[in-house]
């Protein structure tokens, strides 16, 4: 239970990268609300893997580092397949904000494929 607990944390601090990235470069830097998306999960892919292995999983040898690392694209091109083309097919068919389709689209992706896929394959 404590992993999944630090899973879930280590998921938040990613997503406030992530999000906050997403609000930045669509609000400010006026970029596409699809390819802002994109670059917030790319930015939270990476906070959420580091915190994975040093933290919430702790896998730190450093021999493992190509393996994980490889295993956690393969999963995190899911995710971000997923976030990405959720983000728009709620934001586009819903009419809803895009900040509200990624809120959706983020949280059912982390608790239904993340976890499971990072605790099972990734740093098992």
């Amino acid at each position: 239970m404590a992993t999944f607990v630090k899973a879930q944390a280590s998921s938040f601090v990613a997503s406030v990268v992530d999000f906050g990235l997403t609000i930045f470069c669509k609000e400010v830097l006026g970029v596409w609300y699809v390819a802002a998306s994109f670059i917030g999960t790319v930015s939270g892919g990476v906070t959420n893997f580091l915190l994975g292995r040093k933290w919430v999983f702790k896998k730190k040898k450093e021999k493992t580092v190509p393996v994980q690392a490889a295993k956690y694209v393969l999963v995190w091109c899911g995710n971000l397949a997923l976030n990405t083309g959720g983000v728009f097919l709620v934001t586009h068919f819903l009419k809803l904000d895009y900040k509200i389709s990624k809120v959706i689209v983020s949280l059912l992706v982390g608790i239904f494929y993340n976890y499971f896929l990072q605790k099972k394959f990734v740093f098992a």
